[in-house]
């Protein structure tokens, strides 16, 4: 591997690792906080709007969404966390646009915040190879 492409491969795992723990701390930070720790009024909502019980299921859904995020930062070899990441995020903007388009004004409304989460995840899927190689090639150690 020439150095050129050893210290491209390089910059690139570093934006892969950066935008691999942001897109864990998003879905971390919003399992966590508005579904376990304080059910936030709106979740309570989307929720509802569905005929579940928010009390019960949210925190259900934190606990995955918490999974999931470990999942982005343990399962650094694939993709497919980060695929399902973006699967949720498109998914759940639906459902809002379906059931509540209200929130879709509102600020910091599912389409800026999916839209920008589904982002991060798009560079990681594009600097994937690049970190496996540069990843590969600092355990062989050559450069």
């Amino acid at each position: 591997m020439t150095k050129d492409i050893y210290m491209e491969n390089q910059l690139l795992s570093k934006i892969n690792l950066t935008a691999r723990f942001t897109l864990a701390f998003i879905f971390a930070y919003h399992g966590l906080v508005p579904k376990i720790l304080w059910l936030s009024p709106i979740e309570a909502l989307l929720t509802s709007a569905h005929n579940l019980d928010a009390v019960f299921f949210s925190p259900i859904a934190g606990v995955f969404e918490i999974i999931l995020a470990c999942s982005i930062i343990i399962l650094k070899k694939s993709l497919i966390p980060i695929y399902l990441a973006m699967a949720l995020l498109i998914a759940l903007l639906l459902d809002v646009m379906l059931i509540m388009p209200s929130l879709l004004i509102e600020a910091f409304n599912p389409v800026t915040i999916n839209l920008a989460t589904i982002i991060i995840a798009y560079f990681i899927c594009i600097t994937h190879k690049h970190a496996l190689a540069y990843n590969l090639s600092k355990h062989k150690g050559t450069q």
